[in-house]
């Protein structure tokens, strides 16, 4: 599919088309299919499911506003969303991640969402907390309403924990706190299960340039700033050579992609799984399964392998188009389904992922979901690569490089330098 450019879509978007007399209006959004979808919120569970059964249930109210939801590849989804604007009918509402909202807002093809459309909607902006706003938040204006914190976790089979001897004294896993202790346990595991230690999506999406970013931030460095690139540096050699130092041990497989690296956990065959909050409720499912052999599941923050914590973390958020500002009646009903999607908070982070709103995280029932208390301090740690227009294509990079270490052999010293240039390039 050709990729679009933003740059091209600002007179564009204007000729978005007409809508529906009935007050349909379309929604763009990724999560995966849901084959059946339950009558009741409460009933789903997985990301795909709770999503669609919280649309559909929009749908289903009294309102005269009927919601269709269009077909996406998680694959190509920003490249169809483009391709949308482009064409001058994108979807009257539609999902985003926080690191792409610089890329769309800059060139003005996102509605600005003001304190009086907030406040008609009946949406409380003052609910959401400071990293939700922000998340939604581009030169001071704000476009749209954010639906979580999703971020990075260690995902644990305790039973293997124990059978390695990487308990404590109260019954909670021992965690390595610098990259020797990583090490040493990651070989008191294989030799005592003969089970790799760690595993993660390291050959296909960004899990691996995610977790060797959390290493570099706890490093204090970064991949880029205000000032300019830095992907060559020795703390991004550090946080590399930590990830190596496992392959060429054999406590973890680089060449597992995500299908592969989720089973090898399910399976019993890895004490660690790298991957984020969007699982949490499945694994939980898994765990409940008797014929899975993950059978007691625990969740911790991502540990602190150097001086100070942090972990990947993104946002989801829902957008409407400039476009559709200028037809009263839809932007009404589009604010609508974000009024609904916001007041569905809490279904939505039966996920796993973090809510964003005071009111749901002070909820009794949000503090009593699964495992919610495992990684609390999660939220505290989130960090991510300063915001930029080029964000997706410098994680391209990113991740390209650093696979063609583990899964081509090329040199740590070549593959910085052709990041440091391309991200240049991009900048």
């Amino acid at each position: 599919m050709k990729t679009f450019t933003l740059a091209a879509l600002i007179t564009l978007t204007s000729l978005s088309s007409a809508h529906a007399a009935d007050k349909e209006i379309t929604l763009g959004r990724f999560f995966g299919a849901c084959e059946d979808v339950p009558e009741k919120i409460a009933d789903a569970t997985g990301e795909a499911c709770i999503i669609q059964s919280i649309i559909t249930g929009f749908s289903n109210e009294k309102n005269g506003i009927s919601v269709k939801t269009l077909p996406t590849d998680w694959g190509n989804y920003y490249d169809q969303i483009k391709a949308s604007y482009s064409g001058g009918t994108p979807p009257d509402v539609h999902v985003m991640h926080k690191h792409r909202l610089p890329e769309f807002a800059s060139v003005g093809i996102l509605a600005e969402i003001t304190p009086d459309d907030y406040a008609k909607a009946g949406i409380d902006p003052n609910d959401w907390t400071d990293s939700a706003k922000q998340a939604v938040t581009y030169k001071g204006k704000t476009y749209g309403v954010p639906m979580d914190i999703h971020a990075n976790l260690w995902h644990l089979n305790m039973d293997l924990f124990e059978q390695a001897g990487l308990v404590n004294a109260d019954g909670s896993p021992k965690l390595p706190t610098s990259p020797e202790e990583l090490f040493a346990q990651a070989k008191q595991m294989k030799e005592k299960t003969g089970k790799d230690y760690l595993a993660a999506d390291f050959a296909q999406y960004p899990l691996g340039v995610r977790t060797a970013l959390a290493l570099i931030w706890q490093q204090g460095g970064n991949i880029f700033d205000e000032n300019g690139v830095t992907v060559d540096t020795p703390e991004a050699r550090k946080a590399i050579k930590v990830l190596t130092d496992l392959f060429d041990a054999n406590y973890a497989n680089p060449k597992l992609n995500y299908a592969e690296s989720q089973q090898a956990f399910l399976d019993g065959n890895a004490a660690v799984l790298i991957n984020g909050t969007w699982v949490v409720d499945f694994y939980t499912a898994q765990a409940e399964d008797s014929k899975v052999p993950l059978a007691d599941y625990r969740i911790a923050n991502f540990p602190t392998l150097f001086n100070e914590g942090a972990t990947w973390a993104d946002s989801h958020i829902w957008a409407i188009p400039a476009a559709v500002k200028k037809d009263p009646e839809t932007f009404d009903a589009a604010m609508q389904m974000l009024a609904w999607i916001n007041n569905h908070n809490i279904d939505w982070a039966r996920t796993g992922h973090m809510a964003v709103r005071n009111s749901v995280l002070n909820d009794p029932a949000y503090q009593a979901l699964p495992h919610r208390d495992e990684y609390l301090e999660t939220a505290v740690i989130a960090q991510d690569n300063p915001p930029s227009k080029k964000y997706g294509a410098i994680q391209d990079v990113l991740n390209r490089e650093l696979q063609s270490i583990w899964l081509t052999g090329k040199s740590v010293d070549d593959a910085l330098a052709d990041a440091q240039y391309d991200i240049e390039d991009l900048q």
